[in-house]
């Protein structure tokens, strides 16, 4: 504050000049009170707050973000005053950013971005802040006089992105505020993802009570409608020294009432005046040629750095390691509402009272050269400015008389009234004229009930939806939403190409032969015929990659595939990259190249430290589908073996086995074969399971998927594993070593003993034929059949022995026992094997009669008795089968040369070699059913 006897400077508060005001509500304090208190106070330091803003000797002024009073008033402000230094509350790293501004089209945000942390907790990455920019801000209308208007300096002040993180709580990552539970929401409210938003005049009391008390006496239904009210329509008009008194009176009394810790407020407000006095002092700059750009809460500031005359010192703590990429995004009036907790359609309406307040007050804006999206007129030239005189008490007078009521815009009401119904039609609304003519008078009557005389945009927003939704919503839109359009529209912001970074220039450079406007927002259809256009190549691999990196929604292919191996020869692709946009800004934060970007993070992926073997065996994929590196297939793929080696937990093991399945058939269709890093996979993954396979069947938190899985690597990969080195014997002792309780894993484990010769057909079908017919266990057959189903992956030779099992279920169970068992069966099935099922019903088809005239005569094939009495080996051996034998020689030489038995057994005479015969004799069972099937009756049978 200026020392009493000192003559203050153009343009400022004159000492004591509030001191009337201030016993005036000290008075009043008491009177309401009946004796001094806390009342008292606040009042007094609302004043003094005021007073001590006013008397700085650099001009402060006070704003409240997406204000358009605020940007009449800086206006207004800068041609009267033309200062020459600027000084902005925004991240002072964010400056080069403010440069490319005249290459977007508003609204659109700034951006730091950074993935890899360096100093923080590494749930809160990737770190992301913006700060968005309007046409009707005080603050871009400070920019764009600032940047085009010569030998003018813009310097930002605030802290830097790094320390918006360094000084928020490490226990709770930052969150920003939701939007009203009464707010509609936004259709683009994801343009700004999960950033943390940098708001200059943040003007919302952090005090629910007041908040609540305000909206009760104000008769309004949310803050943004009461700002409008009470803040926005009498300061549109008001001079320049009435706007700032209220202002910071405003930004003191939220401050004042305030609940919570303040800390991070004040370091910044300490920031802040540490480096203005660092730049007037280093440039040796005139305060008076000087402007002050900051929220009206930080003007009423009592840090003991406040004031450029003051000489408290502040240490600024240096940035952390982290690295920050900078860039532009696109903005809208929905994602501003929806990050700052804003009513649905404030900004829109501040955006119309903007345009409205300037045609009212005939001021020219200030708008950046080449600005995209504006109307191009002649820039008003600045006139010589008047000399400042020293502030008198306006706000006095502000808060003794009345508000001054705008009368009634007949015209404006009516035009706004037909186009809403106008607007309503085309979206599927019973609307008509009468509907316009009582939206018209209900605006009317609910301003009337609200103390204004002219109806507000909320007004007119209840009355429409009190007047036209009637009972339900025809279209994608309300009628809120439809007053929003109407009113201004969610205006949608774009990144000019200049201003975009190298990443998503080449992206647009590279897909130009499509013949695309990509900077629309709509869908657009690229048909590419890759056979007759092979030069269309390039753009594919490109739209492929651009599909593994974006949101689904930004590429969504029509027609066309890409996997391992896959060549498409057409291709249709919907292309929305225009609104995705922010999605490929923040992409070009993390490297030059779409290629280089998926390498790294195909290795971030890899290194991570919750990194499994099957996420390693994705990124292996990727490599070869999108980037065809083999070179860095056969690094992550090493990285895989290890992360294998290394876990103790089979959750992922049905993962691992679809893409080891998948990588080896591929490798295995290549002119190199299967890399070296595959066959040591092979091989730890045949130890890692045998290994981990006993406690796997008897493991509850282990699922019998998992096991089926493991099984099914173990028994699919066998021969592979043998013959790199691997021991069978291994595998036999694993099973052996099982003892599960669980009835799925029970039927694995009974299937991989029938795999490994350990358990007959005949003892299978035993013990299941004894499980059906126990009724003590029936409540647990369908999870015995879910296990055998899924013990098909591993041992296919089962597909029958199921479709039997089912059968016999079905045919012998009574309804009592089937009823009751059967929704169970099917649950089980459908959860635990449903990709299993289409191949037992394919099996069934081929067991079961194709026509219903064959059902009768359907003989089961399990119902024939295989356990046939022994016959006579010579009349085995003899007859048809002696026939069949010597009509196929080469086939009973090449089993003859497999049991070591080569050689001689023609020439033996009748009834075949000594050992043929001995063979025959000791499975003479064998030999009968393999008759049967043949459909030859032994002699003597």
């Amino acid at each position: 504050m200026t020392v009493s006897g000192t003559p203050a400077a153009p343009g400022t508060a004159a000492p004591n000049t509030f001191a009337a005001l201030r016993d005036q509500l000290a008075n009043a304090a008491v009177a309401f009170a009946g004796a001094p208190g806390a009342a008292g106070d606040i009042l007094a330091g609302i004043v003094d707050d005021v007073d001590r803003a006013l008397s700085e000797r650099l001009e402060i002024f006070p704003v409240c973000h997406h204000s358009p009073a605020s940007g009449l008033a800086m206006v207004r402000r800068l041609r009267d005053k033309q200062p020459s230094v600027i000084y902005l509350e925004l991240c002072e790293d964010m400056r080069p950013l403010l440069d490319e501004l005249r290459n977007c089209r508003l609204p659109v945000a700034l951006q730091a971005f950074a993935t890899d942390t360096d100093g923080f907790p590494a749930a809160w990455a990737p770190l992301s802040v913006v700060a968005p920019i309007t046409e009707s801000s005080a603050e871009y209308q400070a920019i764009a006089y600032a940047l085009d208007t010569p030998d003018v300096e813009l310097v930002l002040v605030d802290r830097s992105t790094d320390h918006v993180f360094q000084w928020s709580p490490e226990s709770e990552q930052p969150q920003q505020p939701q939007a009203p539970s009464d707010s509609e929401p936004p259709e683009d409210d994801g343009l700004h993802g999960a950033a943390v938003g940098i708001e200059i005049g943040d003007l919302r009391p952090r005090f629910a009570e007041l908040e609540e008390h305000l909206l009760h006496h104000g008769k309004v239904r949310h803050w943004s409608e009461w700002w409008d009210q009470y803040v926005e329509q009498p300061l549109a008009n008001a001079d320049y020294d009435t706007y700032r008194q209220v202002m910071v009176m405003i930004g003191s009394l939220f401050r004042r009432l305030r609940r919570g810790s303040t800390v991070e407020d004040e370091n910044r407000e300490r920031y802040m005046w540490t480096r203005m006095r660092e730049h007037l002092s280093a440039n040796d700059i005139d305060p008076a040629r000087a402007l002050y750009v900051c929220g009206a809460a930080h003007a009423a500031s009592p840090v003991e750095q406040f004031g450029i005359d003051s000489d408290a010192p502040f240490e600024i703590s240096p940035r952390s390691a982290t690295a920050w990429h900078y860039g532009l995004i696109p903005s809208s009036h929905s994602a501003i509402e929806a990050q700052f907790g804003l009513a649905g359609g404030a900004v829109s309406i501040a955006a119309a009272t903007w345009s409205k307040g300037l045609r009212r007050s005939a001021l020219q804006s200030f708008q950046l050269e080449g600005q995209q999206g504006a109307k191009k007129r002649a820039r008003k030239p600045l006139l010589p400015t008047a000399p400042e005189t020293a502030v008198a008490d306006q706000l006095s007078g502000f808060l003794s008389r009345p508000p001054v009521l705008d009368p009634l815009d007949e015209a404006e009401l009516l035009e706004w009234s037909v186009d809403i119904v106008r607007l309503a039609r085309r979206n599927g609304y019973l609307a008509s004229t009468a509907d316009a003519i009582a939206i018209f008078e209900t605006s009317i009557l609910l301003a009337g009930l609200r103390n204004r005389a002219r109806p507000t945009p909320y007004d007119f927003q209840d009355a429409a939806v009190t007047c036209i939704e009637k009972d339900r919503v025809p279209g994608r839109r309300d009628v809120r939403r439809l007053c929003e359009i109407l009113l201004g529209g969610d205006r949608i912001g774009q990144v000019g190409y200049a201003a975009l970074p190298p990443l998503a220039r080449d992206v647009l450079d590279r897909l130009e032969p499509l013949g695309l406007d990509l900077s629309k927002r709509t869908l657009q259809r690229a048909l590419l015929d890759l056979k007759s256009n092979p030069e269309l190549r390039p753009c594919s691999d490109l739209l492929w990659l651009l599909r593994r990196l974006l949101p689904q929604d930004a590429l969504r292919p029509i027609m066309g595939s890409r996997g391992l191996g896959e060549t498409s020869i057409q291709e249709s692709w919907d292309i929305g990259l225009g609104k995705y946009q922010r999605s490929l800004v923040e992409l070009g934060y993390e490297g030059v190249s779409v290629e280089q970007v998926l390498e790294q993070r195909l290795r971030r992926a890899v290194s991570a430290p919750d990194a499994t073997a099957a996420v390693a065996l994705a990124a292996v994929e990727d490599a070869l589908v999108y980037l065809r590196s083999v070179r860095l297939a056969d690094e992550l793929g090493a990285r895989a073996v290890e992360l294998l080696a290394a876990e103790r937990t089979v959750d992922d093991a049905p993962v691992v086995l679809r893409r080891i399945r998948l990588l080896l058939n591929y490798f295995r269709s290549t002119e190199d074969g299967l890399p070296a890093w595959c066959e040591r996979f092979v091989t730890a993954g045949y130890a890692h399971y045998c290994t981990l396979l006993p406690t796997a069947f008897t493991a509850e938190e282990t699922g019998p998927p998992q096991v089926a899985a493991m099984l099914g690597f173990l028994f699919g990969m066998e021969n592979l594993a043998l013959s790199l080195g691997c021991d069978h014997t291994q595998l036999e002792l694993a099973v052996l070593q099982s003892h599960p309780e669980a009835p799925a894993k029970v039927a694995l484990l009974w299937a991989a003993r029938f795999q490994l010769g350990l358990l007959t057909m005949a003892e299978l079908r035993e013990r299941c034929d004894a499980m059906l017919a126990n009724p003590l266990v029936l409540p647990t057959v369908p999870q015995y059949v879910s296990g055998f189903v899924q013990a098909i992956d591993p041992a296919p030779a089962l597909k029958p022995f199921v479709v039997e099992l089912l059968s016999k279920a079905f045919g012998t169970l009574p309804d009592a026992v089937l009823l009751p068992w059967l929704p169970k069966l099917i649950t089980t099935l459908k959860d635990q094997a449903g990709d299993l099922i289409p191949g037992l019903v394919r099996e069934a088809g081929r067991t079961f009669p194709g026509a219903l005239p064959a059902v009768d005569a359907f003989v089961p094939p399990w119902s024939v008795e295989f356990a046939t009495p022994a016959a006579p080996v010579a009349a085995v051996a003899s007859g048809p089968v002696s026939d069949l034998l010597a009509a196929h020689p080469a086939a009973c030489d090449a089993l003859a040369g497999l049991l070591g038995l080569a050689g001689g057994w023609q020439e033996a005479g009748p009834t075949g070699n000594r050992e043929v015969s001995e063979l025959l004799d000791r499975f003479p069972a064998t030999a009968a059913a393999l008759a049967t099937r043949l459909g030859i009756v032994a002699a003597g049978g």
